[in-house]
Order: C-alpha cells, then sequence, then structure tokens
C-alpha cells in the first residue's frame, strides 16, 4: 500500500487547506519513468479523502449516511514530472463554501520543493438512493464555516 502522510491542514485567507504526502511507487511509473499521467487523479484523490478526513469527515461516514460524491469535473495542468520513489507533497484546498457541489483545488510539489502540477475537482452531492443532487449535510456544513469569512 503507497505511504500516506497527513502533514498538515490550517484556514487560508479564504478557504480550507491541507497537505498530504505520498510516494511514488515504481507501477505507477511508465516506460521513461516519469509517473503516468493516469495516476495524478489517484493522487488527487488521496489529497481530497485525507483532506476529508482531517476535518472530520470520512467518504466512509458520508456514504453511511446516504451521500454519494462523484466527481464532476477534473482538470490538471502539467508543469514537470514525479519519478520513482520521490516524496510529493499534495496540498489541497476548498476555496469556496459548498452547495450541492464541492470544489477542490490541488498543487502538487516534489521534494525539491518543484511544483509539479496544478489541478482541481468538482464533487456532487448525491443521494445514494435515487442519484439526484442534494446538500451536503449541515454538520458538514458547520465544519467548514471557520474556515470561511463571514
Amino acid at each position: 500500500m503507497q505511504a500516506i502522510q497527513n502533514l498538515t491542514f490550517r484556514a487560508v485567507m479564504n478557504g480550507f487547506e491541507h497537505t498530504t504526502q505520498v510516494r511514488v511507487r515504481y507501477a505507477e511509473t511508465d516506460r521513461m519513468g516519469y509517473v503516468y499521467y493516469g495516476n495524478y487523479a489517484a493522487y488527487y484523490e488521496v489529497g481530497r479523502v485525507e483532506a476529508l478526513r482531517a476535518l472530520g469527515c470520512t467518504y466512509r461516514s458520508l456514504e453511511d449516511s446516504g451521500i454519494m460524491l462523484p466527481v464532476r469535473d477534473f482538470s490538471i495542468h502539467y508543469k514537470k514530472p514525479a519519478f520513482y520513489d520521490e516524496l510529493l507533497s499534495v496540498i489541497t484546498r476548498i476555496p469556496e463554501m459548498p452547495s450541492n457541489r464541492i470544489r477542490f483545488e490541488y498543487e502538487m510539489f516534489n521534494e525539491s520543493g518543484d511544483l509539479l502540477n496544478q489541478g482541481s475537482t468538482i464533487l456532487v452531492f448525491v443521494t445514494a438512493s435515487n442519484g439526484r443532487p442534494t446538500k451536503p449535510p449541515e454538520s458538514f456544513l458547520d465544519t467548514l464555516k471557520p474556515y470561511f469569512s463571514a
């Protein structure tokens, strides 16, 4: 299993920010020795899951309450490649209060501090039983409120 380390979470000017580290496994690289481009979505997912966990809200708890979070949009801008055995820092931000969707923004750095890529995802809160969009649980919104100015 991939090494994951939760580093920090903090309020930023307006929003929530969390840093998680992941180490690149050999199987995640391509023939050129670069991390295969499709694996960055999985690294972003690790950052997203750990950011929610740091807030005290896990995917499991949302799913157990009947809420699913499918990805609606994914975008990434590649700047430099990552390589086998590098320890990557995934900075995950929630820049705005969620409605029936939640936006995550990401920056990924290598151990030298080089910016490797930037991206974002938008996930939709949906009711598991009917697949329809819904509002996030009030308890989740209450957890996020302190990170946003009034």
